[in-house]
């Protein structure tokens, strides 16, 4: 356990794509390959999206009008469904031992989840993960941020203070983890303690829960 890490914390703030989902970015440009879409790779990202995705992050557009834009740009007749499919490959699952940490910090702690993500993913398969253990969303943590519904994505500082105002938290006492490093500096300047997490990584032994 890294004692200084925890102490004092009282809230723990949650990225969810990369950190508590797994994530691969390989899958989904290939799924748009296969329909059609060639040139979406330099636009994904795991922590922060480009042009066309971070407009539908940021809930700028709406996932109507961003597969509008997919046919625009393709120039094919793609369904929606096969532009939902391909950009939901992006999600790998959540192993069941995040789950069980997540309700086992939840005893203990604030659990808050901070995501940069978009109505498509969000509104169809990610609850999805979150029922194995016959459980919803909303059992796992006490307050939820989108940044679809906030208009804003990490790191914008904007998105942090909307989680200190809301939830009533004070950054000092607050244990962000997250997988981009901007997220994490941005987070470290407002004053959060932080974690930067790795693709795939077992990290619940920082929380001492064994």
């Amino acid at each position: 356990m890294n004692t200084d890490l925890m102490k004092g914390v009282k809230n723990i703030l949650f990225d969810l794509g990369g950190v508590i989902i797994d994530l691969n970015r390989q899958h989904v440009i290939d799924a748009f390959k296969a329909i059609g879409c060639e040139q979406i790779g330099q636009s994904l990202d795991n922590c922060h999206q480009q042009g066309l995705f971070l407009d539908l992050d940021e809930g700028r557009i709406s996932p109507a009008q961003f597969r509008d834009k997919i046919r625009e740009i393709t120039g094919l007749d793609i369904t929606d469904e096969a532009i939902d499919h391909a950009y939901n490959q992006f999600l790998v699952g959540i192993p069941l031992y995040k789950l069980q940490m997540l309700r086992r910090l939840r005893e203990h702690y604030k659990v808050i989840m901070l995501s940069n993500t978009n109505a498509i993913m969000f509104e169809s398969e990610i609850p999805q993960f979150f029922t194995t253990e016959g459980l919803t969303m909303n059992d796992y943590f006490d307050h939820i941020f989108l940044s679809y519904k906030l208009g804003i994505s990490k790191p914008d500082p904007r998105c942090f203070q909307a989680v200190i105002d809301q939830c009533g938290i004070v950054p000092g006492e607050t244990l962000f983890l997250d997988d981009s490093q901007a997220n994490i500096d941005a987070a470290a300047r407002m004053g959060f303690k932080t974690y930067l997490a790795r693709p795939y990584q077992d990290y619940t032994s920082i929380f001492n829960l064994h």
